[in-house]
């Protein structure tokens, strides 16, 4: 499988460069271009060392409300002994660059680019980064949603050569989800998956649905229909949907085009707001 997953760099561009670029917020979806990933809107949160972070996305009113997404940056020798202060967030995080010690309830893990974690509400995790070198990963947020009879779903770790990957019916492969859980597992009320689409791939209808959706293009580049509005996107851009906007989808290559993308999953809608 592929290490050479997309990442902001920060940087500053130089006075002499045009504003112009792709991003944009509307009611429906918002667009966050790679090339707005800057040193200036990065962010720090209390009980980390050597860290910053660039927020993708957060619950807002009126918008996408159920996750946090976060491409959090460490120096050498950086993290945290504590770095969930909510009891009721899970996470999932995933490596995208350099070396990572992470530590759940004890037990050590050694992660580099395309591991991926799952971390339980009220888990006890800790997480260094070792090597002498930066290291970059995605940290989604969820407030886990218990029901009644289902037990919350354990802590691991594991990477994404070792995910199920579900072709698409109908598709010859063109399109294909690498899968850390089990669809099935009502225990899980969210997925964070990477799609594959082969050159030439297409998801051929508007898909609406319930589901809100983050997803940041690890490799390669697409035509991405977001509400009633084709959209330019490429490795290291960020695509933040709210529920039931239409989504679609052609990559025209040359080479293969990939997301890590958060749904929420698996519960009834919820009534009142």
């Amino acid at each position: 499988m592929p290490t050479d997953y997309a990442f902001p760099t920060g940087g500053h561009p130089g006075q002499d460069q045009l504003l112009t670029d792709r991003a944009m917020f509307t009611e429906a979806y918002a667009v966050i271009p790679r090339g707005t990933m800057r040193d200036i809107v990065t962010s720090a949160l209390p009980f980390w060392t050597g860290m910053r972070m660039w927020v993708l996305a957060r619950p807002l009113s009126g918008f996408a409300e159920s996750f946090s997404h976060y491409i959090v940056e460490l120096a050498a020798e950086g993290g945290s002994d504590r770095p969930e202060t909510d009891p009721r967030a899970q996470a999932v995080l995933f490596v995208v660059d350099g070396s990572l010690s992470l530590t759940i309830d004890g037990a050590e893990h050694d992660m580099g680019p395309g591991a991926y974690a799952y971390l339980p509400p009220a888990c006890t995790w800790r997480i260094r980064n070792p090597s002498g070198a930066l290291a970059r990963f995605h940290w989604l947020r969820k407030a886990y949603v218990a029901v009644d009879g289902l037990e919350a779903p354990a802590a691991f770790v594991t990477r994404e050569s070792q995910a199920t990957v579900v072709p698409m019916p109908g598709t010859e492969g063109r399109w294909a989800t690498s899968r850390f859980v089990d669809p099935t597992d009502m225990s899980h009320d969210m997925h964070v998956n990477i799609v594959t689409f082969e050159p030439g791939g297409v998801i051929p209808f508007a898909e609406t649905h319930v589901m809100e959706h983050g997803l940041y293009v690890l490799e390669g580049k697409a035509v991405y229909r977001l509400n009633q509005d084709w959209v330019e996107v490429e490795a290291g851009d960020y695509m933040w949907l709210r529920a039931f906007c239409p989504q679609a989808c052609y990559a025209g290559g040359p080479g293969r085009f990939r997301y890590l993308l958060y749904k929420d999953v698996n519960r009834h809608m919820p009534l009142t707001l």
